[in-house]
């Protein structure tokens, strides 16, 4: 039996999709395909985004004379794309006429949920202020049947992409989708954090704020310091600003049920708990990062297997408990939950 979107948020459909793909071995590696795109096979030449953006936007892929099916399986993997592409840089005059985008979810009516982290929808914005896609420019995305289910229209967002082809084993859907396209990028959706891990992100605001266009970042202006008052240092995972004192240092004394942090808990902390003893801050900052959960400030600490998030809201906690239960370091699932609330048990 298919499942059926019941949920009412994007991650009741991911965690639908992934659970049901997973129990009936559909996807191809990399597995568990939780947290992931499914993959699927391709025998087409492509333009493929630079994995999360690192080095650029583009790498066209081209086989070496004579490669052999290895060969050809290689170049489809991120070593391919390191050994056997070429950059496809902003100032590239390139015109992308098919738009392939990876889904979790997506409805015949073209709405479309990803794994949560929001690259796919960078990347679109990002070929359009370079002119590589315009409105007219068809999105297509490749998904097994059990993928396409109801997406109530409330869950699109401003900067979402939507479909316009769904290709699966059995059917080519024509969505029909009229809802237009994000046709730039939402400056005030993208993070300082983002704006650190993507050189070609910075290198696009700079033209823009050249241009005289508002890219504002996201909480840009709730950071800076007020007179007389201590600077609140942004994201820093598994560093501290200097003269702070340590996690050793910290009033972590409350009692063995208290989450980390200093002083009481606030509305947007999140604790961690129950790290794999030998877990490092490293191993942590990057689950975060692959599900796009990335804290302002996180308190580590290790020896006593818990850590404590700092977000800038309650809303922006409340999302991250969400999106990290069922998250795993190693074999152990952690305890995710609102310090406050973890305080209370």
């Amino acid at each position: 039996m298919e499942p059926r979107a019941v949920g009412v948020s994007k991650q009741d459909i991911r965690e639908q999709i992934w659970g049901y793909m997973e129990s009936q071995n559909l996807a191809d590696f990399p597995r568990p395909v939780h947290h992931r795109i499914p993959n699927f096979k391709s025998k087409k030449t492509l333009l493929v985004p630079t994995p999360r953006l690192r080095t650029g936007l583009f790498n066209k892929i081209t086989p070496p004379p004579g490669a052999t099916k290895d060969i050809l399986r290689k170049c489809a993997t991120s070593q391919g794309v390191r050994n056997y592409s070429v950059p496809i840089g902003l100032d590239s005059r390139v015109l992308v006429d098919l738009v392939v985008v990876g889904s979790v979810a997506v409805s015949e009516k073209g709405w479309r949920i990803g794994k949560g982290e929001g690259y796919a929808d960078l990347e679109y914005a990002m070929m359009v202020s370079m002119g590589a896609v315009s409105k007219e420019t068809p999105v297509a995305t490749i998904v097994h049947d059990c993928q396409v289910v109801d997406i109530p229209e409330e869950l699109v967002e401003e900067h979402d992409i939507t479909v316009d082809y769904i290709l699966t084993p059995t059917r080519v859907i024509a969505t029909g989708c009229k809802r237009p396209q994000p046709m730039g990028i939402t400056w005030f959706k993208i993070s300082l954090e983002m704006m650190e891990k993507i050189p070609i992100l910075r290198s696009l605001r700079a033209r823009e704020q050249q241009a005289g266009k508002d890219v504002t970042l996201q909480g840009e202006h709730q950071h800076l310091p007020e007179a007389g008052r201590q600077q609140t240092v942004p994201l820093s995972v598994g560093r501290r600003p200097p003269d702070t004192p340590g996690p050793e240092a910290n009033s972590m004394e409350a009692g063995p049920g208290s989450p980390p942090g200093e002083g009481a808990p606030l509305a947007a902390d999140v604790y961690v708990g129950n790290l794999p003893r030998d877990a490092r801050v490293s191993d942590l900052k990057r689950a975060l990062r692959e599900l796009g959960s990335v804290p302002l400030r996180l308190t580590w600490q290790g020896p006593r297997r818990r850590a404590c998030l700092h977000y800038p809201d309650s809303a922006a906690a409340q999302q991250a408990v969400s999106c990290l239960q069922g998250l795993r370091l190693g074999t152990d699932t952690l305890r995710v939950a609102l310090a406050r609330q973890q305080r209370d048990k």
